[in-house]
């Protein structure tokens, strides 16, 4: 990847690398803390991540917020706890909470074939609503399409229409037949998204303030219009190495590349202003620490649905085949991490994880400003096996949920 010859030249200019600066420390932070600040700040210099917010919250082990690294990678401002980010595929949860709230109203049904309110959708008589939300409807995704993503590099400011991605998804075969497998698509959430749209008679944007933020006093959470790539502000700039071409099919560098970035010589590339228009309803939203907290408590321990409806979510989640067969299932727009349900999600620029075990209420969020580190890994799912592990003494691996 051809870097940014400006920020490079400011890098050398100023003496700064990759290495974050971090706040200091809480007065009285719990006792996993110290082990913990200090591995994940390691987990932070080498993944060349500019810099990350972790929020634990842990009704018996006691809360932690710590803030490592930079806005940006030229410049001192430090990361905040208060910083917006893009959060990826945790959107999905919310766009599966709206739809199935609208189960609860009588609107739609689970088992009711996309057809009835698609008719556009290839094979649309065999998929149920339900296989849209749990990723087994088999359609293709289209953010794995080549020519999109060149498209994504070569045109960042383009406004996608939800009918523009649908068009690709539908111009490829299924990967199955529906409920045979289960492939990751953002192709189910668009049509999740318009379907949501037909039966309020709003817009997604206005659901979601409507059914979710307002209600749970999500000032500082939203889904943008699909002209606005803006961030409000404070956030940090997002960052990606390489391109949505290159990163494709492997997200890691050349082991050349892998070796300069180690030595900062290699700084990823800002694409803060890119249009995130493309993940809509599948990755679209923007959201806090402190508001992720919030949301994923109420998206797992209830308060967002009835109780049925919320038993019916969380018996839906079946196991997904992981590298390492590590506890890790999906469902109704959820993901279970051992213990632990919510999501992660991850844009270019961006990395997030948000979970939220019932039982003990530990909630975990961890935040990114970098998109993958060099070697192809997902930093925030990467930091988030490191708390898990603290807290449960036990590693579980993230599955990874990646909005493309």
């Amino acid at each position: 990847m051809v870097l940014s010859l400006v920020l490079a030249a400011a890098a050398s200019a100023c003496g700064q690398t990759m290495v974050p600066q971090r706040t200091a420390p809480q007065p009285t932070p719990p006792a996993y803390a110290a082990a913990l600040d200090t591995q994940i700040q390691a987990i932070v210099d080498n993944m060349s991540v500019p810099g990350a917010v972790v929020m634990i919250t842990s009704p018996e082990q006691g809360d932690w917020t710590q803030t490592f690294g930079r806005q940006a990678v030229v410049g001192n401002a430090p990361m905040t706890a208060d910083d917006h980010f893009r959060i990826g595929s945790n959107t999905k949860t919310m766009t599966g909470t709206v739809l199935l709230q609208l189960v609860q109203e009588g609107k739609i049904a689970l088992d009711d074939p996309v057809s009835k309110y698609q008719p556009q959708v290839p094979g649309g008589d065999g998929i149920t609503i339900a296989q849209l939300l749990d990723m087994r409807s088999g359609l293709y995704n289209y953010s794995e399409d080549e020519q999109f993503n060149a498209r994504l590099d070569n045109d960042p400011g383009y406004v996608w229409k939800p009918d523009e991605l649908l068009s690709i998804a539908f111009a490829k075969p299924p990967y199955f037949a529906p409920g045979a497998g289960f492939h990751y698509s953002n192709t189910n959430l668009i049509l999740a998204g318009l379907i949501i749209e037909q039966l309020t008679g709003g817009t997604l944007r206005e659901a979601f303030q409507q059914r979710i933020f307002g209600p749970l006093g999500l000032s500082r959470t939203t889904l943008p219009e699909a002209a606005d790539a803006a961030i409000p502000t404070p956030h940090p700039q997002g960052y990606m190495f390489g391109t949505n071409v290159s990163t494709l099919k492997d997200p890691a560098l050349s082991p050349a590349d892998q070796a300069a970035a180690a030595k900062g010589e290699l700084l990823p590339r800002d694409v803060t202003d890119n249009n995130p228009s493309w993940a809509w309803a599948a990755g679209g939203a923007i959201s806090t620490a402190a508001d992720l907290t919030k949301y994923v408590t109420a998206l797992v321990g209830g308060g967002l649905l009835d109780p049925a409806m919320q038993r019916t979510r969380l018996d839906s989640i079946k196991p997904i085949p992981t590298p390492d067969n590590a506890d890790v299932g999906y469902g109704l727009a959820i993901v279970k991490f051992g213990p632990l349900y919510g999501h992660d999600g991850q844009i270019p620029g961006f990395n997030s994880f948000m979970a939220h075990d019932p039982a003990t209420r530990n909630t975990v969020i961890v935040l990114t400003d970098l998109f993958a580190s060099p070697d192809g890994k997902q930093p925030a799912n990467t930091i988030a096996v490191a708390i898990i592990k603290a807290l449960y003494g036990e590693s579980l691996v993230p599955s990874p949920t990646p909005t493309r």
